[in-house]
């Protein structure tokens, strides 16, 4: 990252060819340095147009007309980065905009780094860093369901429920340290009772904000799932289906898929990080490569929340079937079976399928719209709370925001236990002031620089 008193500059549209680019440059000085390279047609200087207007002009350098642009300033604090910000809209050719974006350092910007501006705005108090983290994955999204979770109604009202926390907590920890200073004055606010009330609601609260990750992380991270079967029954063919386009080689030839393939995609409202796996049997006569393949299967099995297994019924259950279903029965995944090639006349013995939550005849070939349906709202019953409103329920959705949560609700519960064995008030202090402190983690009140810059790394530049 730049020093904080260097103006910085980026191109935020995505590189290539368009019919706009926007060229972003943001920090005390910036409207100088437009003033040096844009040229409005008016004749006004730039810092001496109304902020918050598009202005039409030119970008120049040595004299030489660049391109026309519009330009539009927004002055400090009333920006997204909390600073002097200059937003130029130039033409959206590669070279173009190139062009402009140097003319720009060439007069005293720096280039940005990846995430730097949205850090900007999180040190200036735009921004929080649980929203600065739901605006990154909202630039990854992937689906809609994602966009609601990362949007501005979902971020403001786990924004809402955060602050509710720990403005619960703030007022009891005053209320503690006012009798502990003055214990002749009685100045606190709430008795022991009282106090230990409070507690838990708090502790309610927290619960249920914490029981939103569950939905949240299979909306935002996605799920790890693994299709799974022996040879020849269909699985690289139902992997198309999923992903919409043909990833997987399809033949009639047992033991095509040697390796295992890997995308992620939209299901419902859940992500799936979704894994093509080879075929496993038990063969003597198996090449090295197969025979590699079919282990690998067998670690991503072990490995998944989620397993697609599936049969052939237009086959009988034979012992290679009995592979697969040991091997499923002994994950701790969350199981769907099959049964593929509904086309064709069945043949499968289904009772032999035991243990798993659900089973589904589908014809991967005929890409039946009907069973990815039924597939998809099985997926979502088992992964995510469907009371839960996405974009109007506060809901968590990363692995720091849960930790940090938990760490808060493990220091209310040992406050609580303090207070109901009979110590007093400043007993609990100590964990209450803890609790502030991880759920102070969420909005980056206290927070490692480390955390920060590992959050702000994995932005694109620009943004």
């Amino acid at each position: 990252m730049n020093n904080l008193t260097q103006v910085i500059a980026a191109v935020s549209t995505p590189p290539g060819k368009g019919g706009v680019a926007i060229i972003r440059m943001s920090g005390n000085g910036a409207f100088e340095i437009a003033d040096r390279v844009f040229l409005p047609v008016s004749g006004r200087k730039f810092s001496d147009c109304d902020p918050r207007i598009q202005v039409y002009g030119h970008i120049v350098d040595d004299g030489e007309r660049i391109d026309d642009v519009l330009a539009t300033r927004f002055p400090a604090p009333h920006s997204y980065t909390g600073e002097d910000t200059v937003e130029i809209g130039c033409h959206g050719g590669i070279l173009v905009t190139r062009t402009v974006l140097e003319t720009l350092l060439r007069a005293g910007a720096v280039l940005a780094a990846a995430g730097e501006f949205t850090k900007r705005a999180f040190i200036n108090g735009r921004l929080s860093l649980t929203e600065a983290e739901a605006i990154s994955d909202l630039l990854e999204a992937r689906s809609l369901e994602q966009i609601r979770l990362s949007g501005g109604s979902a971020r403001a009202k786990l924004t809402e429920a955060l602050v509710n926390i720990r403005t619960k907590l703030v007022s009891l920890m005053s209320s503690i340290y006012a009798r502990i200073d003055y214990p002749d004055e009685d100045l606190g606010d709430f008795t022991d009772r009282e106090i230990l009330d409070q507690l838990y609601n708090i502790k309610e609260e927290t619960q249920k904000l914490l029981s939103t990750y569950r939905t949240g992380r299979a909306i935002n991270e996605g799920v790890s799932t693994v299709i799974c079967g022996k040879p020849n029954v269909g699985k690289s063919s139902l992997y198309n289906l999923l992903l919409g386009f043909d990833a997987a080689i399809v033949t009639d030839i047992p033991g095509t898929t040697r390796d295992v393939l890997t995308h992620s995609i939209p299901l419902g409202r859940v992500i799936l990080n979704l894994a093509d796996t080879a075929g496993i049997r038990e063969r003597k006569n198996m090449d090295g490569v197969e025979r590699i393949g079919i282990e690998r299967s067998r670690e991503m099995i072990k490995k998944s929340e989620l397993l697609f297994a599936i049969f052939d019924i237009s086959r009988p259950f034979d012992e290679e079937d009995e592979l697969i279903v040991k091997a499923v029965s002994e994950a701790s995944a969350a199981k769907i079976a099959l049964l593929n090639k509904t086309d064709l006349d069945a043949k499968f013995d289904k009772k032999q399928l035991q243990g798993f939550d659900a089973v589904i005849e589908i014809s991967a070939k005929n890409e039946e719209a009907d069973a990815i349906i039924r597939l998809s709202e099985l997926v979502n019953r088992l992964f995510t709370d469907e009371k839960i409103i996405v974009g109007s329920d506060a809901v968590i959705s990363s692995a720091r925001q849960y930790a940090a949560l938990n760490r808060c609700l493990d220091f209310i519960s040992v406050a609580i236990e303090s207070l109901e064995h009979g110590f007093s008030q400043d007993a609990s202090s100590s964990d209450i002031e803890r609790a502030i402190g991880a759920i102070s983690e969420l909005d980056g009140r206290a927070v490692s620089e480390e955390i920060v810059n590992d959050i702000f790394s994995k932005f694109c530049v620009g943004k």
